[in-house]
């Protein structure tokens, strides 16, 4: 599961202010200058510490997350760059950087060492 998907299953999950927030915040991410485990923190904090208006909701929420956790962060150390990006929805950010610091930017939002 890519975070794009991850956030639009998130939004789907309720019409909930908290919700529709983590959704966006997972979106915002990309063009933000935190990391992947600057990410993983501030979303279980934000899960952690919003009301989510019902338990079911926030059970699945969780869940979502959790399985993003998964398959994406507990992973990215074994990925390749290109895996990195499709996971983390900066495909194209990537190929339309327009300098190698852009790239650079980059590969350390995603704990990634350029070779």
């Amino acid at each position: 599961m890519t975070i794009d998907e991850t956030a639009s299953a998130i939004s789907r999950t309720s019409p909930d202010v908290i919700v529709q927030g983590l959704s966006r915040l997972l979106v915002e991410w990309k063009l933000s200058a935190a990391n992947v485990n600057e990410l993983q923190i501030q979303v279980e904090r934000y899960i952690g510490n919003s009301w989510i208006s019902d338990d079911s909701t926030h059970a699945a929420v969780d869940a979502l997350w959790s399985a993003f956790c998964k398959t994406a962060i507990g992973c990215i150390g074994g990925m390749s760059i290109n895996e990195r990006l499709y996971h983390f929805g900066l495909l194209e950010m990537f190929d339309n950087a327009s300098s190698s610091h852009a790239r650079e930017v980059i590969y350390a939002k995603l704990l990634a060492v350029q070779m």
